[in-house]
């Protein structure tokens, strides 16, 4: 698919069909994810892709939609807050600017292998953490249903790009 095709028709899916991923649609959306630059390219992440029921269970005791449960994997993106570059001034870590695009790659990755995802961030982090037995520096920064969309997503009404992008030059 082309990627502005790719990026028109992407949408977050709430709704999935009971079907397996193959291998090496899994093995594309890794490397995508692999491929996602950050600062000084320290890959302060880790995702994991849950197709473990007990796992899953977990996942979804700490987030309670009930369309998280019907995609075959969710995915559980880890951010380090230790080993990633900091801001020289605050000594801030960017680790959730990092860990964004390579979350976007995976969806966009997702988007164009035919799958669905939908970023979740609506969950107590020190709750999934404990759930998951995640230890720091290291905590789950978000999550994603993946799998088939079970029906098309419906189009959306975006506001006009000279509302959301300014060049000045």
């Amino acid at each position: 698919m082309d990627f502005y095709d790719v990026v028109r028709s992407r949408r977050s899916i709430r709704g999935y069909k009971d079907a397996s991923i193959p291998d090496e649609v899994i093995e594309r959306i890794s490397e995508a994810v692999n491929l996602a630059p950050s600062a000084c390219n320290m890959q302060p992440w880790q995702f994991r892709i849950i197709f473990n029921e007990e796992l899953r269970t977990k996942i979804c005791a700490n987030y309670s939609q009930p369309w998280l449960k019907e995609a075959p994997a969710i995915v559980v993106a880890l951010g380090d807050s230790e080993n990633c570059w900091k801001r020289p001034q605050e000594g801030t870590p960017i680790v959730d600017i990092d860990l964004a695009i390579a979350m976007e790659h995976l969806v966009l990755a997702a988007a164009s292998e035919g799958l669905g995802t939908c970023w979740i961030c609506a969950y107590d982090r020190a709750r999934m953490d404990k759930a998951l037995g995640i230890k720091p520096p290291w905590s789950v920064l978000a999550i994603s249903p993946l799998g088939y969309p079970a029906v098309p997503a419906r189009d959306i009404e975006r506001k006009d790009v000279s509302e959301t992008v300014v060049v000045v030059k």
